[in-house]
């Protein structure tokens, strides 16, 4: 059996401020197609699917664009930490990165209400620092979804490392599980164009949808894999790229043994399983 989950990352404004240092009325309309057109289109074809996905949203994305947020929340989705905004967490101090991550929390809980409990973490820089597992896992968090030590398989988070150009070795096993994602399963590269830095993501629907369908249909051959697709509201939410979301999401509904869950609910199961 194929579990499938859905992934979005709202970064609306804040990957533009924080990680790519932009902060010009250009790259700002260009983080506000996500809350004006992006999400709705994505929400309104998970509605269409009868499909529950999870966001992982930044503090500042909550509280920047509050209402579209807590529509996440009423449609029945998963929302998961992803920064303060839209920050690295790589060359933070421990203590630096704690008071980060906690700040987050609180952030994303005085947007969305005090009993809104994120169980999930997506660094987003798609990388950890040394500490991160252990300070998710000090604060109950039950999965991230930033490595990819494998493809379609959960694995438990490792609490660090040590690496020389003598060795590599990793720590001790935590209690996070790890759902993988992979540069080849993420709109941003196949789509996303930037002139600061100089970067041509320009395929077509089509050729996208060939290599996710092919990457989807191989996951269904290993027992028990978690298919994990993720997207950005602002680059997948043009019209023919929902299209093309459209025919693959048909896809795998149709193949035999496939499911559609969220992150936690597929984390959670895998956890059950392997305790």
């Amino acid at each position: 059996m194929t579990t499938v989950c859905l992934t979005f990352d709202f970064d609306a404004v804040s990957l533009w401020i924080s990680s790519l240092k932009q902060a010009t009325a250009n790259p700002m309309s260009r983080g506000e197609f996500a809350p004006r057109v992006g999400l709705p289109r994505v929400l309104a074809l998970l509605l269409e699917k009868g499909v529950k996905a999870t966001f992982f949203v930044p503090a500042h994305t909550a509280v920047s664009f509050n209402a579209e947020t807590r529509r996440i929340l009423d449609d029945g989705h998963e929302i998961g930490i992803h920064g303060y905004c839209h920050e690295t967490p790589v060359g933070l101090s421990k203590t630096d990165e704690a008071s980060l991550l906690d700040k987050a929390i609180a952030k994303l809980r005085n947007a969305l209400g005090q009993d809104f409990t994120p169980v999930g973490y997506r660094s987003p820089a798609w990388d950890l620092s040394e500490n991160s597992i252990s300070l998710l896992e000090e604060r109950g968090i039950v999965y991230d979804s930033s490595l990819m030590a494998d493809d379609y398989k959960p694995y438990w988070a490792s609490r660090g490392f040590q690496v020389s150009e003598e060795a590599y070795q990793a720590g001790p096993a935590s209690k996070v599980v790890e759902i993988p994602v992979a540069w080849e399963l993420d709109d941003f590269p196949h789509f996303m164009f930037l002139n600061k830095p100089l970067y041509l993501g320009m395929r077509t629907p089509a050729e996208v949808y060939e290599l996710w369908r092919e990457e989807f249909d191989f996951s269904v051959t290993i027992e028990g894999s978690v298919f994990t697709l993720t997207m950005h509201p602002e680059i997948i939410g043009r019209g023919p790229r929902m299209a093309m979301l459209s025919r693959l999401i048909d896809h795998m509904k149709s193949t035999s043994g496939t499911t559609f869950s969220t992150v936690a609910d597929a984390a959670r199961h895998w956890r059950v399983r392997s305790l």
